[in-house]
């Protein structure tokens, strides 16, 4: 099989859609060809083979096999795959988007049309769920159907198959230095700074943020000179109650915590099935960061400042949300 070829991230194939217009013939002129050479051309749609469609369909399934198989497709130095992207783990995480959580998007004009861009969010929900459906939503509801770029825990790379598809999908390593290149290169960059602390709180402290670390994220965006845009999401919280965690077991597998939940590990396999609650994905508006000078991410008091509004923005969207939320499920 021949070597995946390399591109520089941010460079994207556009893709052409098909007209799908109706051509009426007119009347022949004089000067006009024969009939005969024209009729074939104006064949309205409705007359067209039936399965013209899903030859259509085939056809791009088995060229996107044939470059698959022969490494004819591209990624970038991180490991990003557009197409694979595009095409089969972006169709794969649309029905629990679009059908199964029935996510709610709003404030998607906040984040730009293009350029760099980081997107701060609350992480909840056990596994990290979240994350994805946050990708979906940028993708699929941006007028520009941007790619999300997720910085991801050392956990997710060191996990057989989940670290594949982890890169595949265009995250990285939560590190300052990939953050900042991304960013500089004009990509959409997503992190979760509650980390494991969000993600595997009790229930009991659902929608209530932890602490969001040192503000590292502050110091990436003002270095690369991008908007900060804050996301607050609902409905994560509730797809896995925690009402317990098995410390001495979470330490003998070397994972941050081993939840119990009422379904989990009682049901076995089945428990872990995410209840489908109603979400909404709200992003707020940007916090500009170019009109900072150079030094300014080396000042400590402006990166507590700056994480503080951030935090407080999201939480206090949380608290909206929640008021005007009719139904966990509905």
């Amino acid at each position: 099989m021949a070597d995946a070829k390399v591109i520089p991230f941010g460079e994207d194939r556009p893709r052409r859609r098909p007209s799908g217009r109706r051509v009426r013939a007119a009347p022949p002129a004089p000067s006009e060809p024969p009939v005969e050479a024209v009729v074939p051309l104006l064949e309205p749609v409705a007359e067209r083979p039936a399965g013209a469609g899903w030859e259509r369909k085939v056809a791009g399934g088995l060229s996107f096999l044939r470059r698959r198989i022969t490494g004819e497709y591209e990624v970038d130095e991180f490991g990003y795959d557009k197409e694979l992207t595009d095409q089969v783990l972006m169709s794969l995480m649309r029905p629990l988007f679009d059908r199964y959580f029935r996510v709610e998007v709003k404030g998607i004009e906040n984040i730009p049309k293009e350029g760099g861009a980081l997107i701060v969010a609350n992480h909840s929900g056990t596994l990290p769920l979240d994350g994805l459906m946050l990708q979906v939503a940028v993708h699929d509801h941006h007028p520009a159907q941007r790619h999300l770029r997720l910085l991801a825990a050392d956990l997710v790379f060191m996990l057989p198959v989940v670290n594949e598809l982890a890169r595949k999908a265009g995250h990285t390593l939560a590190c300052a230095e990939d953050a900042q290149r991304l960013l500089e290169a004009g990509e959409l960059v997503g992190v979760m700074p509650e980390g494991f602390k969000g993600i595997g709180k009790p229930f009991g402290d659902r929608y209530k943020l932890q602490r969001f670390g040192r503000g590292g994220f502050v110091s990436t965006a003002l270095r690369a000179g991008t908007p900060i845009v804050p996301c607050s999401i609902v409905g994560a919280e509730e797809i896995y109650p925690m009402v317990g965690n098995a410390k001495t077991l979470a330490r003998l597998l070397g994972i941050p915590y081993f939840p119990i939940t009422p379904t989990f590990p009682l049901l076995g396999p089945l428990g872990a099935v995410p209840l489908p609650t109603k979400w909404t994905i709200q992003f707020g508006e940007p916090i500009a960061t170019d009109g900072y000078a150079a030094e300014a991410a080396e000042d400590p008091m402006l990166m507590f400042n700056l994480t503080d509004q951030v935090r407080e923005q999201i939480q206090h969207t949380l608290y909206r949300l929640l008021v005007q939320r009719r139904s966990v499920f509905f």
